[in-house]
């Protein structure tokens, strides 16, 4: 395998989970049913949300070829998807980092900072939205599929609703209701992923240009694919787990996210690789 898109890979990654955990921890908090101390513990830990949107964001500068090449994927907006989406990323990073250290520091109104979580959510509901439609291209058979999107919003699911999970497991809050109803929202999203890994590798044998096959692509991409599979269910079978241990589950949790990454990490560079043209 071809290595030379792994840095997008990382971006996409890293930032779907970090915007579906935004998401479901921010719909907790727009309840009003965490305060106090418990706000704080919780605020305090998703400082790891931001520092993995640093690290995607870091990481998608690497596949410019020269990361001062940055400033210019912003030159098409509105007419670009990548420029749509590097802006609408860089504006969820923006407010809703801004929320977070005003919430943080306990700065401005409660109403203002609502405000600014409900904005920073829909952001980064636009952001998945933009960053989908970047591989929709009607050229490349192998990307222009439901499989895309599919695929793109299952990372957000699984990788949102654990990483959303374990943070209310450091902060004390594994008890809540949002959080014994994560791992069921992760294991459907799991079993999904499962059952269209599989639909998707048999639906590549149906794509083919004049040259190529989309199924000659990758070597060993059904070994690859069973691999992913295997750690998707280890993730399943450790996160159901940890509903049963509530002592060893921050550490089980974090055990079970780091396993999520690297099956979504393979699943997303096989993605990469499974690019082709229609056509010669």
């Amino acid at each position: 395998m071809g290595w030379h898109e792994f840095p997008l890979a990382i971006f996409t990654v890293l930032a779907q989970c970090a915007v579906g955990a935004f998401i479901l921890l921010g719909a907790l908090m727009l309840t009003g049913r965490l305060e106090g101390a418990s706000l704080r513990r919780l605020n305090r830990l998703m400082l790891i949300i931001w520092i993995l949107m640093g690290v995607a964001f870091a990481a998608s500068t690497l596949h410019l070829g020269s990361p001062l090449r940055a400033p210019n994927a912003l030159l098409r907006l509105g007419g670009s998807w990548l420029s749509n989406e590097i802006f609408l990323g860089s504006l969820f990073f923006a407010l809703g980092g801004l929320f977070w250290l005003l919430t943080l520091l306990d700065k401005a109104s409660p109403l203002l900072r609502k405000i600014l979580l409900s904005i920073a959510m829909l952001l980064g509901v636009a952001f998945m939205y933009a960053t989908i439609h970047v591989y929709m291209i009607p050229t490349v058979p192998t990307w222009n599929t439901s499989f895309t999107p599919l695929g793109f919003f299952l990372t957000s699911v699984m990788g949102g609703a654990l990483l959303a999970q374990l943070l209310l497991s450091l902060s004390g809050q594994g008890h809540r209701l949002l959080a014994q109803l994560l791992p069921w929202l992760g294991a459907l999203a799991i079993v999904v992923a499962l059952g269209t890994s599989v639909t998707h590798a048999m639906s590549l044998a149906g794509i083919q240009s004049a040259i190529q096959s989309a199924i000659d692509l990758v070597p060993h991409y059904q070994s690859l694919l069973i691999i992913r599979l295997a750690l998707l269910a280890t993730v399943l079978a450790l996160w159901l787990f940890a509903l049963r241990s509530m002592r060893h589950q921050p550490l089980v949790l974090c055990a079970s996210f780091v396993l999520l990454l690297a099956a979504e990490m393979l699943g997303r560079n096989l993605f990469y690789n499974l690019h082709m043209t229609a056509g010669l």
